[in-house]
């Protein structure tokens, strides 16, 4: 039955008003801020979309207090949000810096014709400072011809790291052709070596040495201005023996000779037959030469032994040995006394054995006689065999450079090089200079010295041109005076003045100063010593952070993008994939 009661008879239902509602009522109802009770809810006279929107307003138009009482959470981690978003960022920033380097490096853009009326200079060598010299030279201002018999940039202070293939030799190498095509003036560039400088008449002898020759093996390059940066080479002492059974290690060729040694002693040693005396020879590594790079070779060769060798031919564990020779009482001179006796202490950790006070006589294929001086004094002579012998002591000059000092009477008195005065200029010359190894500057023959010497004669020659520039308008304003009326005359002597002014500030260009930055060397198992140039002082630290330091710092120094990324990929490849053990 009560199914079928009417729809306004069901319970709870509200029942129709006596009398119908009337417009004030409906209007109070829907500026009521709350719903309004079953009581007193209208009829059904009244539609219902109508009461809906009304109290849609009146929840609108409710204080937000009443609506939502809970507090809002406060906000987290807003430190981490925002480190994250400056870190997300910077990365993306790095990225595009990146790209549009390689995409810079990649495309060259075109390049002015040499103008034969322009002086021309002649830089000899590709190392360090003829490089950093190229870097910064104006070449618009001069014709600017190189040449070299080595057609690329060797990044040296990483070359030990190429001797065990900690890194390839190509990562280190910036071809010539790269740097000479970014130069807004073409370059000249000839791969030959200079064989004589003849100062008088102004000519530079270069001979062709590749193994593909063309008609022209010899020729002439006429100079107005001469830079020469040929370097040094290895210094023998005059020891017999050494230039016949050592390595050096100053060159590419150098580095893949030793990689390639050391296999070969160590698959000899593994050769069937071989008596114990033989083994413990062929896996004795000698060093000669405690300075940074004897060090730094030592420290790569005892990770390269400790790390992969090892593994893969366990047979030699026990007899495969490093020791390095020095004739001076410690390894190192150039660094404070804390770190040479850290880098003792860490050799030792290492077992890298250290023999100082020993001179090397006499080097045969098998061992090398050395003079060795006892605690008390004495001297003896002592023999010690060796698988791989190591060359890493001073430099010697070359050829080209002896006979070029002995064209110059004010070089009568020179032994170690070139002397130049404080505008690195050549003494007894004037249209000579020369940077890095083989010039004597009163400085140590470091790659720092050379790259600094080089972007200073950089500075100088783009002084010099403008110079020039300024004088020869002088001339032209004077020539112009002389047939002026008086009111032209007052306008040209202002011109004088101002270039006078100009010839003044330019000509301010100091002499040669080197500012020493510090020293680093890698000394194995993941450590460095660093003695760094801090305002007034110096900074002398050493271990696993410097090691770090040493790799950024190093990487950073690389000549280009290019040369970066390919050192860091060596670096992570060797940390996850190890070394490899082939001889080639």
């Amino acid at each position: 039955m009560a199914s079928k009661l009417p729809l306004r008879m069901m319970p709870g239902f509200p029942m129709a008003s006596p009398r119908p509602w009337s417009m004030r009522a409906f209007s109070t109802c829907r500026r009521s801020t709350l719903p309004l009770p079953i009581a007193s809810r209208p009829s059904s006279l009244v539609s219902r979309p109508l009461i809906q929107r009304s109290f849609r307003r009146s929840y609108a138009d409710a204080p937000q207090a009443q609506l939502s009482p809970e507090p809002k959470p406060k906000k987290r981690f807003r430190f981490f949000l925002w480190t994250w978003r400056l870190t997300y960022l910077s990365v993306l920033a790095g990225l595009g810096y990146v790209t549009y380097q390689i995409y810079e490096g990649r495309n060259p853009k075109e390049q002015l014709e040499p103008d034969p009326n322009k002086k021309t200079l002649v830089i000899l060598g590709t190392g360090w400072g003829s490089v950093s010299l190229l870097k910064n030279l104006d070449t618009e201002n001069y014709n600017v011809v190189v040449v070299s018999p080595r057609n690329y940039f060797l990044f040296t202070p990483l070359l030990p790291s190429c001797t065990t293939g900690t890194i390839e030799h190509r990562s280190i190498m910036e071809p010539i052709r790269n740097i000479l095509r970014h130069k807004k003036a073409k370059v000249k560039y000839y791969e030959a070596e200079c064989t004589k400088i003849d100062y008088q008449k102004r000519i530079v002898y270069a001979k062709d040495d590749s193994e593909i020759k063309g008609d022209t093996m010899e020729t002439e390059i006429p100079f107005d201005l001469l830079v020469v940066g040929v370097g040094a080479e290895n210094a023998t002492f005059g020891i017999p023996g050494v230039r016949e059974h050592a390595c050096f290690l100053k060159e590419v060729g150098d580095a893949q000779k030793i990689r390639k040694q050391i296999m070969d002693c160590v698959e000899t040693a593994t050769f069937k037959d071989q008596s114990p005396e033989e083994i413990k020879r062929l896996l004795h590594m000698v060093v000669v030469g405690g300075g940074p790079t004897g060090v730094e070779f030592a420290g790569e060769l005892q990770d390269f032994f400790m790390e992969d060798l090892q593994k893969w031919v366990p047979q030699i564990k026990d007899d495969f040995h490093v020791t390095l020779v020095e004739a001076l009482p410690n390894v190192l001179p150039m660094f404070s006394k804390q770190l040479i006796e850290y880098t003792e202490s860490s050799f030792k950790e290492e077992h890298i054995q250290i023999r100082t006070k020993t001179m090397v006589k006499n080097v045969t294929d098998k061992y090398i006689e050395a003079q060795v001086q006892n605690p008390d004094g004495s001297k003896v002579l002592e023999k010690i065999p060796y698988g791989l012998l190591v060359w890493a002591t001073g430099n010697a000059l070359r050829p080209v450079v002896k006979d070029l000092m002995s064209q110059i009477p004010a070089q009568a008195k020179a032994r170690r090089g070139l002397e130049v005065n404080e505008y690195l200029v050549v003494n007894g010359t004037e249209n000579i200079w020369a940077v890095g190894d083989c010039a004597v500057a009163n400085y140590a023959p470091t790659a720092q010295v050379a790259a600094q010497e080089g972007t200073f004669l950089a500075r100088l020659f783009n002084t010099m041109a403008k110079t020039d520039a300024i004088e020869a308008e002088l001339r032209d304003l004077s020539g112009k005076q002389a047939t002026a009326n008086p009111d032209q005359r007052k306008v040209i002597l202002e011109e004088i003045n101002e270039r006078q002014r100009q010839l003044r500030r330019i000509k301010q260009i100091g002499p040669f100063s080197y500012s020493h930055q510090g020293s680093l060397a890698y000394i194995g198992a993941e450590k460095a010593v660093a003695d760094v140039s801090w305002f007034s002082g110096n900074i002398a630290s050493g271990g696993t952070m410097t090691y770090l330091f040493w790799k950024s710092a190093y990487l950073s120094m690389c000549f280009s993008t290019r040369n970066r990324i390919l050192v860091f990929f060596d670096w992570a490849k060797a940390k996850f994939f190890g070394r490899d053990v082939s001889r080639e």
